[in-house]
């Protein structure tokens, strides 16, 4: 009985989609064209996210050790940075390594400066990498107070204000996504409120013969489903392959830069997991839309 009831049930949802067929197109190209935006605006803010991370991640403390310090001073420093809470990874450079990557850095011009690797006045140093990188300054201050350390440098005011401009960004692309999903749901509840005063006759006439509501629900809630369901599919076949091809076209230049920094999110991953969120997305959108809208109808 249960069984012959949710086939009924199905087969008035897919007919109810069919035969109100400009409504349903409406419903459908409404779910579409707000969950596309939606998709679209997902996969840029997971790759500004995505580098944004990268970015903050590779923001390093430079520690300059004093010049005085003899060997011993020096590991010591080390492996007390590295008991340092927050503390990620150390790595040393000799004044040696920074004259190297001075000379590097000057090009042809590093003949002229020959002499100085006879007195070298550079520092030698340590590079830290916080564990989290809002917690850098706390980490800065932690190394700054131990023994033979000359200076410490980071950036304070410069990372401040990129940790400002990402967070700014993450949270205004949050709220973009968050305020196209709403307009999604309530055009979806608009249209399908129209094909529900359609047919309040039918409703009205099933409550006379003593139909339950959860017996009249059911046909629009599988209907809502379709719709929503529906109208995510020309998004997530958008999102699937045009990102393949986007990622195709803007990598390889990226790749020109020669960091780890400006790395897009393979496609492999992020279009699986932004398509299957649409598919939720709409058929929630769907249902939401349904049962709110057929409510009024079945108030007593």
């Amino acid at each position: 009985m249960i069984f012959k009831t949710g086939l009924r049930h199905l087969r008035e949802g897919f007919k109810g989609t069919l035969r109100n067929g400009w409504m349903s197109f409406a419903a459908i190209s409404a779910v579409t064209i707000t969950l596309l935006l939606v998709g679209v605006f997902a996969l840029v803010m997971f790759n500004i996210n995505e580098i944004s991370d990268n970015v903050e991640n590779d923001v390093e403390i430079q520690v300059f050790i004093t010049r005085t310090a003899d060997e011993n001073s020096v590991e010591k420093l080390g492996e007390n940075i590295e008991q340092v809470p927050g503390v990620s990874t150390v790595t040393f450079s000799s004044k040696e390594d920074e004259l190297a990557k001075f000379q590097d850095q000057l090009g042809d011009d590093a003949a002229a400066y020959g002499t100085v690797e006879k007195d070298n006045p550079l520092h030698a140093r340590y590079i830290v990498k916080a564990q989290d990188p809002t917690e850098l300054e706390e980490v800065a201050k932690s190394v700054g107070s131990l023994d033979n350390v000359d200076d410490v440098k980071y950036g304070k005011d410069y990372i401040d204000k990129m940790f400002a401009f990402f967070n700014g960004i993450r949270i205004g692309g949050l709220a973009l996504i968050v305020g196209l999903t709403l307009m999604a749901m309530f055009l979806i509840s608009n249209t399908i409120k129209m094909t529900i005063f359609s047919r309040r006759r039918e409703i009205e006439i099933m409550r006379l013969v003593g139909a339950k509501n959860s017996f009249i629900r059911w046909p629009f809630f599988i209907e809502g489903l379709l719709l929503g369901m529906l109208g995510a599919l020309v998004p997530i076949l958008v999102i699937y392959f045009g990102y393949d091809v986007a990622y195709s076209a803007l990598q390889p230049s990226l790749d020109q830069l020669n960091s780890d920094i400006f790395k897009l999110i393979d496609p492999s991953t992020l279009t699986v997991q932004v398509s299957l969120v649409l598919l939720a997305l709409g058929a929630f959108i769907g249902i939401w839309g349904s049962t709110t809208s057929l409510g009024r109808f079945l108030k007593i």
